[in-house]
């Protein structure tokens, strides 16, 4: 018999369908009790499990340092195995909420990416200081996503990835080669010499749009 957990693909619809209270803000960050049941009736202990972890990770870092937030979150996610999207929920290119990545402990390059940004803004980290950046892995010629964290807007920001658990600068990144880059507020695009121009709002982005969508849903 077929369930959720062994069809991550259904599972994500169901996640989707399911009412949780599950507030990603400075001010709250809460997993429904009704959530929490449902993950353990689902998909067992494990997933509860690194649902509570992850809850118990945001009670524990929201008043750290921010240099720890970022380790912390960074070291987290990338425990998560890697799989890819055809792989894992049967489409080219699905951009996982992170209740869905932990759930079904399993992700790509941008649910990373996408879960540490939702987590550390939670944490109260400014919104204008995060950044998704699609890059190009130039050693592994692909596509990728990393998050950068910027403490000044000209700064040479800190790169979370999980390619490496290692946090580096970008300069120090000479493997990757920004494309375009998004948070809650914008859409900017890479120019040569490092620099970036805004280009409009990040919900020009469908697969953005789709995650904003399903996780506003879920709330209702």
């Amino acid at each position: 018999m077929e369930t959720a957990a062994s069809n991550p693909r259904r599972s994500g619809s169901l996640l989707s369908m399911l009412l949780m209270v599950i507030t990603l803000t400075v001010a709250a960050f809460e997993l429904s009790e009704r959530l929490m049941t449902y993950v353990r009736s689902e998909f067992g202990e494990e997933a509860h499990g690194r649902l509570e972890t992850w809850q118990n990770l945001h009670d524990m870092a929201s008043r750290a340092a921010i240099d720890r937030q970022l380790r912390l979150v960074n070291s987290f996610f990338n425990r998560v195995r890697f799989v890819s999207d055809i792989a894992h929920w049967g489409e080219e290119d699905y951009w996982a909420t992170p209740v869905e990545l932990l759930t079904t402990n399993g992700g790509d390059c941008e649910d990373f990416s996408i879960a540490k940004y939702l987590t550390l803004k939670s944490m109260g980290v400014p919104d204008e200081q995060l950044r998704i950046v699609y890059v190009k892995a130039l050693e592994l010629n692909q596509a990728h996503m990393v998050l950068a964290w910027y403490p000044e807007p000209d700064a040479d920001p800190l790169i979370l990835d999980n390619l490496i658990n290692e946090i580096k600068h970008a300069s120090q990144r000479p493997d990757l080669e920004p494309v375009y880059s998004f948070n809650g507020d914008g859409l900017w695009l890479n120019r040569s010499g490092g620099d970036s121009e805004r280009i409009g709002e990040a919900r020009k982005l469908e697969h953005w749009q789709s995650l904003n969508d399903r996780m506003v849903d879920s709330l209702r």
